[in-house]
């Protein structure tokens, strides 16, 4: 079978909406309304809230993985987003993604990167 690459998007957010960076919660119920909308297979997740604020939350799939971190004390959030396209070609949902999740924080893009794996 020929491999076909897929899109890797690594990016920092900034945003100023504090209660969506302070706890997972809100985040959690976007990533799995966005894991079904756009028919992702989700192997697990783990999401961690550290005591003085931010988190972290990653959602491993049998696509790839979506993952970020926030630190509210910088109005800031990394994300990293890949899929494959092994079975489906999934860079337009790769973009997608990372798009509805701009809007979901409020956020201006600092800094992105594309890579093609």
């Amino acid at each position: 079978m020929k491999y076909k690459p897929g899109t890797h998007i690594i990016a920092t957010l900034h945003s100023a909406n504090q209660p969506l960076l302070s706890h997972y919660g809100p985040v959690q119920h976007c990533l799995n309304a966005l894991v079904a909308q756009f028919s992702l297979q989700k192997l697990g997740e783990v999401y961690h809230d550290f005591p003085t604020g931010g988190y972290t939350a990653v959602i491993c799939l049998s696509e790839s993985h979506i993952s970020l971190h926030t630190w509210p004390e910088h109005d800031m959030v990394n994300l990293d987003i890949y899929l494959s396209n092994f079975q489906r070609n999934n860079d337009g949902t790769v973009e997608q993604l990372f798009t509805q999740l701009v809007e979901f924080f409020h956020a201006s893009v600092h800094q992105k990167q594309i890579l093609v794996r």
